[in-house]
Parts: C-alpha cells; sequence; structure tokens
C-alpha cells in the first residue's frame, strides 16, 4: 500500500531523513513510527504526503509513484494528513465542517465516522468550545472524510491524558479495520504504539533504525540504546 525507497531531505549539508526505506504492505494496517526528538518524523510524513520535497528517493502508493506530485493532488486520490496542531475551523460547528468537505469529497459514510469516533454528543457545537480531545476526534474525522486508501496523522494523541490516548488509538484501530485505510500515526506515546500498531518503524537522527513487527523493533538493539531505554 505504501512503499518509501531511500528517501532523504537535505538543507544544505544537514539531512534531516538519510536514505530511509519502509514498507506498509496491505489495506487495514496501523504503522507506528517513533523516534526521538529530532529524528525525522514530521519530515518523513511530509515528504510522503508531498509538503515537502525530497533530495532523494522515491514514495510510492498502491504501486503508483507520488514523488513528484502535488499535496492537492495527493489528497484527490486517496492521501490524507492531519499534524501535530489540530487543524479544523474553530468558528464553524462540528457539524458544519464535516459536511461541508464530506460534500466536497463525496464521503458517503459521514455518519459512520462520526458515530465511530463518538463525536455525536458534539455534532452541534462550535468547534472551539468543546473539550481538547474531542477535537482531536474532529481532526482524525477530517482526516477520514472522502474514504482515503492512505492516512497519515502527526502525533495525534498530543495533549491528551493517558486514558484519552488509549480510547483515542481504540477508535483508530477501529475505523482502519472497518474502512480498510492504512493509517502511519507518528506518535511519542510509545506504549500505545507498541499496544495498537501493527507493525512499527523506529527512526534516529534522520536515519532508519528498525522496522517489523512491534515484538521484532522492542528487541531490537539500536532501538533499545537510541530511545526505548535499558529497561525496555
Amino acid at each position: 500500500m505504501l512503499r518509501v525507497d531511500r528517501l532523504s531531505v537535505a538543507y544544505g549539508s544537514f539531512k534531516a531523513l538519510d536514505d530511509v526505506s519502509l514498507e506498509v504492505a496491505r489495506r487495514g494496517t496501523l504503522h507506528g513510527v517513533i523516534g526521538p526528538n529530532g529524528a525525522g518524523k514530521s519530515t518523513l510524513m511530509d515528504a510522503i504526503t508531498g509538503r515537502r520535497r525530497p533530495t532523494g528517493g522515491r514514495v510510492h502508493v498502491d504501486g503508483q509513484d507520488v514523488t513528484h506530485r502535488s499535496v492537492g493532488w495527493r489528497r484527490r486520490h486517496g492521501m490524507s494528513r492531519s499534524f501535530q496542531r489540530t487543524s479544523i475551523f474553530p468558528d464553524l460547528r462540528v457539524g458544519e465542517q464535516l459536511e461541508l468537505v464530506a460534500s466536497q469529497l463525496n464521503e458517503p459514510n459521514l455518519n459512520g465516522i462520526v458515530d465511530t469516533l463518538q463525536l455525536g454528543a458534539v455534532y452541534d457545537e462550535r468547534a472551539d468550545g468543546i473539550a481538547y480531545g474531542d477535537q482531536r476526534r474532529v481532526d482524525i474525522a477530517l482526516a477520514l472524510v472522502g474514504r482515503p486508501r492512505l492516512m497519515l496523522l502527526d502525533e495525534p494523541a498530543a495533549g491528551l491524558s493517558t486514558a484519552e490516548t488509549v480510547s483515542l488509538f481504540e477508535h483508530l484501530a477501529t475505523l482502519v479495520c472497518e474502512r480498510e485505510v492504512t493509517a502511519v500515526v507518528v506518535e511519542h506515546d510509545v506504549d500505545a504504539v507498541f499496544r495498537f500498531c501493527d507493525s512499527i518503524t523506529a527512526l534516529d537522527q534522520g536515519c532508519l533504525l528498525a522496522s517489523g513487527t512491534p515484538a521484532e523493533v522492542r528487541a531490537d538493539p539500536r532501538v533499545i540504546a537510541a530511545y526505548l531505554g535499558t529497561a525496555a
């Protein structure tokens, strides 16, 4: 579903991303990306989604080379993205903005998204007046509208409590399975990533450390040394 081949992003002599490859083979997969601050996680997401032009390597989605396609083209052809900062319309009611985007992207089952993410209780509320955890779920709902094949989420649980993070990942796992969407999630909450993700990629200083199942990545000595610590 997603194949990243030797992707690099450089700023002069500094390589924010250096020859990183990863593959998520099937639909309905939740793939986590972990690493310490400065590891290149957000740069990887930007390069995959077209917000950052790579200086080397290729990005393939569903067998198609999209390396030089625009952000808009990728969204129209099944790739969506959410950001570290919630990117919703604060002055609009939750339902208004979901319905607006759904009408533009021909979403056939908006009610299903609302129900699974438990947004019915805030549907008629202004987005700037609802709890932060609800705002994060609205952000994910907007990314899901239009039935994307590939969804990239940059720290969806940022600012949430442990209980809210678990609830959010439970919703994500359900949606990924039900809608057969492949989701790549950058997240600092390592416990949530190892608990809910089907596969994981670990980065450090722009380089690939390991990629595989949660058990394989957790046991990798390079990941333990760079990120998880000796207690892992």
